[in-house]
């Protein structure tokens, strides 16, 4: 398996607001860089989406570390929170919603090829490549014109409204 390095990071400029994320790839040598904007979401919604955009490029199965600094999406994956809310059919239990369901269930199938290890880095302490993640995020949320984010807010959110 070719060994694959991905740091990611996830931007809202508001909370919710427009968003980004910001993605590094590493192979052999090679680095590609990955960037997207939404014109409303939420940071965690943005921190997903970096880590699946990184994996979801991968061609073939791959040994991948991938660093995040959301712990968010980290103890998910470490902790097994994830393989829980699916059993639980995406819920958190009785009447909780999973928040960012459509999101985790990407970010599930897009790791399932892969043996991945996920680790934690501190954000905003000088580690060059998720400084490097935060700046693509932040721009990629500066943009103007960008598409929705077609999962924010959740049909549940809002209903009441009407």
């Amino acid at each position: 398996m070719k060994k694959i390095t991905i740091y990611t990071d996830g931007s809202s400029l508001g909370n919710p607001g427009p968003g980004g994320y910001g993605t590094i790839l590493k192979y052999n040598g090679s680095s590609k860089e990955l960037s997207q904007g939404f014109a409303c979401t939420t940071n965690n919604r943005m921190e997903l989406m970096a880590a699946i955009a990184g994996l979801e490029s991968l061609k073939q199965p791959c040994s991948v570390s991938l660093t995040s600094d959301s712990k968010y999406v980290i103890d998910a994956m470490n902790k097994g929170w994830i393989q829980g809310w699916k059993q639980k059919g995406w819920s958190r239990g009785k009447k909780k919603p999973l928040k960012n369901a459509d999101l985790w269930q990407r970010l599930l199938k897009a790791s399932l090829d892969h043996d991945i290890t996920w680790l934690w880095v501190k954000g905003h302490a000088g580690h060059p490549e998720n400084e490097r993640c935060d700046e693509l995020a932040v721009a990629a949320a500066s943009q103007k014109g960008s598409p929705p984010d077609e999962g924010y807010p959740p049909e549940s959110e809002g209903s009441e409204l009407f």
